[in-house]
């Protein structure tokens, strides 16, 4: 009899084991799944190619994913490359576009209050174009290759076409002029020529929207345009833009003018407006001084208040350094989404759901692209082979207040008292021990700093 009870308990507590240890399994492989699903949603590494010839290319990753009633994504994120001697030819967008140069030099055209304003732009420039200003790109430079990071923002209108929607102002078969749109025989009429020179007009240019210049490629219109006299170039685009007025009177009061973009483009006597003082500068991360800074980091930030241009498109940029081993501590954006790009290094990003779960601990390197939704708790973290540093915008011109949970100057600094101790079932003694253990604040090293180590703020 004893011999069957003492067999029967070892039976129930080897079941008891193994539910437990299915149990364990399946949370942890819950854990896992929930942690996949999480690089899925946070992780941007889908690129998407937009634009690719051979002077250039534009890929893009997109956002707008969606869990349920939430954790839209209203912005993507723009990678441009183009070769030495290269034009990005004019068009204008349906979307704001944020230019950020991370490689090469450029020279950017645009209109600003119905005139055109040229700047050139070197490695860090920050730029705005808003939606709906005709603009180009040039890469001048004959030995070096230019790369730009742009934020492109989903707007109602763009929201019921592709991710956004360019509309080109010279073009040929590839791309198409948005000319060509026009019925022939009104177009051919506007411009005084016969239907069969139209023809030719609109098909020539067939290299793409990136186009080589001045070099072994110079067979295409663009290249063929700007050797040209002034004066030809000017009876040329007078030709074109009363044609553009006349077969679309509609657009007379559009926030950009085709008329004194066309006649301004490659004008010598339009040089002084094409400088247009009036327009904005550019802004150069690289050489702003750091916001915060200590030795295991620092981090920059720009907002409205720093460079008005960002209320065009409503978004403020960022970048960050971490040493090896290094985080940027557990923190909250109240205000904004933050997109980031890994410039250099690789590290790890930990987002947080706001019932306390995991969502993503995931690996990140150079060129990935990843998100996090307003108020979704999250940290950054160095590996220790190296320094980690990205780039990124945010969804706010304003100051974003970013709010940390943990360190010196953090949440849980400010909230200490008996009630946030009853909120964590422990005494007030034990949360002051805890909360006053780490000395650092923002940028933390990967183990306890000696005492007496300080951060530097400046402002």
């Amino acid at each position: 009899m004893g011999n069957r009870r003492t067999l029967l308990v070892l039976v129930f507590v080897l079941f008891s084991a193994l539910v437990a240890s299915v149990d364990a399994y399946e949370n942890e492989e819950e854990k896992s799944e929930q942690r996949t699903q999480g690089e899925k949603w946070f992780l941007l590494r889908q690129l998407h190619n937009v634009v690719k010839t051979d002077a250039g290319s534009m890929r893009m990753v997109k956002g707008g994913y969606r869990v349920g009633s939430f954790l839209h994504s209203p912005m993507h994120i723009g990678f441009i490359s183009m070769e030495p001697n290269s034009l990005f030819i004019p068009q204008y967008l349906d979307s704001d576009l944020v230019i950020f140069v991370h490689h090469g030099e450029a020279r950017v055209g645009h209109i600003y209050r119905d005139e055109l304003a040229e700047r050139s732009l070197k490695q860090g420039d920050v730029y705005t174009i808003a939606a709906g200003s005709a603009f180009y790109l040039e890469n001048r430079n004959e030995n070096q290759r230019l790369r730009i990071i742009c934020s492109i923002g989903i707007t109602s209108e763009s929201m019921g076409w592709h991710a956004f929607q360019s509309f080109f102002i010279g073009g040929g078969t590839h791309p198409a002029s948005v000319l060509a749109g026009f019925d022939h025989t009104t177009l051919s009429t506007a411009l005084n020529v016969s239907t069969a020179e139209l023809k030719t007009f609109l098909t020539r240019q067939t290299s793409g929207p990136i186009v080589h210049l001045f070099g072994s490629h110079d067979t295409n219109i663009w290249t063929n345009f700007i050797a040209q006299e002034c004066h030809k170039k000017l009876a040329h685009l007078k030709r074109i833009v009363n044609s553009a007025e006349e077969a679309s009177p509609k657009e007379e009061e559009s926030t950009w003018s085709l008329r004194k973009f066309l006649c301004t483009l490659f004008s010598r006597k339009g040089f002084v407006k094409r400088m247009n003082h009036n327009a904005p500068s550019t802004y150069n991360l690289y050489n702003r001084k750091p916001d915060f800074k200590n030795e295991y980091g620092w981090s920059k930030n720009v907002d409205e208040s720093d460079y008005s241009p960002l209320q065009i498109s409503g978004n403020g940029v960022y970048l960050v350094n971490l040493s090896s081993g290094s985080m940027m501590a557990p923190h909250v954006n109240p205000r904004a989404i933050e997109y980031g790009v890994v410039l250099k290094g690789t590290g790890r990003i930990q987002i947080v759901y706001p019932n306390g779960t995991l969502a993503m601990n995931a690996r990140v390197r150079e060129g990935d692209v990843f998100w996090v939704p307003r108020y979704f708790p999250f940290c950054q973290i160095a590996s220790t082979n190296g320094n980690f540093e990205f780039f990124g915008f945010t969804t706010s011109a304003r100051r974003n207040h970013q709010q940390f949970l943990v360190g010196k100057n953090s949440l849980m600094q400010r909230l200490r008292g008996p009630e946030f101790a009853a909120a964590f079932g422990i005494g007030e003694k034990r949360l002051e021990r805890i909360t006053n253990a780490q000395h650092e604040q923002v940028i933390l090293p990967s183990s306890s700093p000696t005492p007496g180590d300080k951060a530097i703020y400046e402002y």
